[in-house]
C-alpha cells in the first residue's frame, strides 16, 4: 500500500516480518546433541577382572608351597617368588602355563587354541599388571566414553587376538602373558579414529602429534629383551585397521539419511580386515610355520641386540636323579646343587627348578 503526505511523497511498504517456508531454519534433530556421551563402565570391568585374575593366579601359585624360598613370606600362598626367577613380582612361568598363558608347543601339539585369548587376561608380575591397567584406565576410558562399551570392547579383545596370533607365528619358544597387544589395539583404533575424523579436531597436529610419541615410545621399548614387542605390532595393526570400521564419526558433509530418495540403500562399511586373514594365521599356527625361517630379518622387530644386551636365551642344562619325591638337580654350567622334594604332578616344574638353580 502507498500513502501520500503533504509537501513529501512518502511511500510505505509493508513487509511480512515471518516467511512460512523459511529455507535458512534448521530442521528439529540438528538442535540435538551430535555426538553422544557414554557412561565408561566396561574399561573399569577390565581392570577389575585382570587384577581378580591376577589375584586367583598367586593363589594357584602358592609360592611357600611349591618354591620354598619366596618374596614377602608374610602374604602366605599370595607371595611372590625369587626375583631371580620373577623381577616383576609375580607368579612361576609353570603357574602362568596353568593358568592360560601363550605356550605355542601346547596350541600347536595339544590345539589349545584358547590361550590365544586367554593370555591377554594374564600379567607375569605387580608391575606388569599396574602398569598395564593404568594404561588402560588412560587410553580406554576416554574411548569408551565417545564410541561405546560394545565397540570398545571388540577392538580390545579382537586386537589382543591379533596381537597373540602375531606373537605365536614368529615366537616359538618361551610363554607370553599380557594385556600389551589388546592396549596396543587401542593405541592404533585412536589413531585411524584421528585419521578419520581428521576434520572435528580443533588442534590437529597437536593431537596426531602426542599419539605418534606415545606409539614410538612402547614400541621402542618392545626392542628390548624379554618384550614382546611381535604381540605390540599385531595389536597395534589390528586395532588400527578396525578403528576405521567401529570408530568413525558422522561427518558434516555427510548426508542423513532421512534426506535419501526411496530404494537408497547406502553401502555398508568394509573391514579392511577380511575373515580370512585370521583363518590363515590360525592354520598357519597351527601347522607350526615359524615365520622367522621364511624372513630373514623379522627377528629385529622384537629385539634389537647391543654391547648392553643380547637377544639370544640362554640354555640351561641340568643333571637329575631322583629318588622317590625326591629330586636332586646339579645345575651344568655353575656346578651349583639342590634337593627337592616333588609330586607326581610337580615333575612339570623340573626346567622351571633347572632354570632357577643357574640363575
Amino acid at each position: 500500500m502507498g500513502r501520500e503526505g503533504a509537501g513529501n511523497d512518502i511511500v510505505e511498504i509493508k513487509v511480512h516480518q515471518r516467511r512460512e517456508n523459511n529455507v535458512g531454519s534448521p530442521p528439529p534433530y540438528q538442535n540435538k546433541s551430535v555426538f553422544k556421551k557414554w557412561v565408561p563402565w566396561l574399561v573399569p570391568l577390565f581392570v577389575v577382572a585382570n587384577i581378580a585374575v591376577f589375584i586367583a593366579v598367586m593363589y594357584v601359585n602358592d609360592c611357600p608351597t611349591n618354591s620354598g624360598s619366596c618374596v614377602a613370606p608374610s602374604l602366605g600362598r599370595f607371595s611372590f617368588q625369587p626375583l631371580k626367577e620373577n623381577p616383576l613380582l609375580g607368579p612361576s612361568s609353570s603357574t602362568l602355563v596353568k593358568m592360560g598363558a601363550l605356550d605355542v608347543a601346547r596350541v600347536v601339539n595339544k590345539h589349545q587354541s584358547w590361550r590365544l585369548i586367554s593370555c591377554i587376561w594374564l600379567h607375569a608380575g605387580v608391575f606388569h599388571v599396574v602398569a598395564n591397567m593404568l594404561s588402560l584406565l588412560l587410553i580406554g576410558i576416554r574411548l569408551e566414553q565417545e564410541f561405546g562399551f560394545f565397540r570398545i570392547g571388540l577392538v580390545y579383545v579382537i586386537s589382543g587376538f591379533g596381537g597373540s596370533l602375531l606373537s605365536a607365528l614368529f615366537i616359538q619358544t618361551g610363554i607370553s602373558v599380557g594385556a600389551s597387544g589388546a592396549l596396543f589395539g587401542l593405541l592404533g583404533g585412536m589413531l585411524s579414529e584421528l585419521i578419520t575424523n581428521w576434520t572435528i579436531y580443533a588442534n590437529k597436529s597437536a593431537a596426531l602429534t602426542t599419539l605418534l610419541c606415545i606409539i614410538a615410545i612402547n614400541l621402542a621399548v618392545g626392542l628390548l629383551p624379554h618384550v614382546d614387542n611381535y604381540a605390540h605390532i599385531g595389536g597395534f595393526l589390528s586395532g588400527f585397521f578396525l578403528g576405521f570400521v567401529f570408530l568413525i564419526r558422522p561427518q558434516f558433509k555427510w548426508i542423513n539419511q532421512k534426506a535419501c530418495p526411496p530404494g537408497y540403500i547406502a553401502p555398508p562399511a568394509k573391514s579392511k580386515h577380511k575373515a580370512y586373514q585370521f583363518t590363515l594365521g590360525i592354520v598357519a599356527l597351527l601347522r607350526g610355520v615359524n615365520v622367522n625361517d621364511h624372513c630373514s630379518w623379522c627377528h629385529y622387530l622384537s629385539c634389537v641386540p647391543t654391547s648392553l644386551w643380547s637377544c639370544k636365551s640362554r640354555q640351561v642344562y641340568c643333571q637329575s636323579s631322583q629318588l622317590g619325591n625326591q629330586l636332586n638337580l646339579t645345575c651344568l654350567s655353575n656346578g651349583k646343587s639342590n634337593l627337592y622334594y616333588l609330586s607326581a604332578d610337580d615333575l612339570s616344574k623340573v626346567q622351571q627348578l633347572c632354570a632357577q638353580l643357574c640363575s
